[in-house]
């Protein structure tokens, strides 16, 4: 192989593990640290995944269970579960939602709202748990409690996912 030749086979080798590398090809979930905005958590993300965010209500001190729906681009509100009335959540179904009982008695307060992120505030009582392809993530693990947290989908590259404590 002649000179030329080589070096640009070498030179396109090169220019395609940098695009592989580098170029945001993968759906990400991820929680980014509010403080400094770095991935506390991320992952390669499928569409139709859904992520439960489980705490304890700060008033009347019961669980409440908000289902969120992994898209390609964004997050979709779907649902809460609670077992009980408490402040700040619905007590009648509205435009922005449907309340139902399911038939194991909790109630159901139906949204499908779509979001481009989540943002909590890690609780100190609340106990802040995500549940994620069978494994229950503390948000307590990640941030000190009062810090406040985004759940987001993104596009990633590997190197990103790699850098960034990505699972499977």
């Amino acid at each position: 192989m002649s000179r030329p030749r080589l070096a640009w086979v070498l030179t396109a080798g090169a220019a395609a593990v940098a695009l592989f590398l580098f170029w945001p090809l993968f759906p990400v979930f991820e929680i980014v640290d509010g403080r400094n905005g770095s991935a506390a958590f991320c992952t390669r993300a499928r569409t139709g995944e859904e992520v439960v965010l489980s705490f304890v209500h700060s008033v009347n001190r019961r669980p409440v269970y908000d289902t969120l729906r992994i898209e390609s681009d964004h997050l979709v509100i779907v649902r809460s579960r609670f077992d009980s009335f408490g402040a700040g959540m619905p007590d009648v179904s509205t435009q922005d939602g449907t309340l139902s009982i399911a038939e194991d008695g909790w109630l159901e307060w139906v949204v499908n709202r779509p979001v481009p992120e989540v943002t909590v505030r890690v609780g100190r009582v609340a106990d802040h748990t995500l549940r994620y392809r069978g494994r229950d993530i503390r948000l307590s693990d990640l941030a000190e409690p009062g810090s406040a947290l985004t759940l987001r989908v993104r596009k990633s590259s590997w190197l990103h996912l790699l850098r960034n404590r990505g699972i499977s």
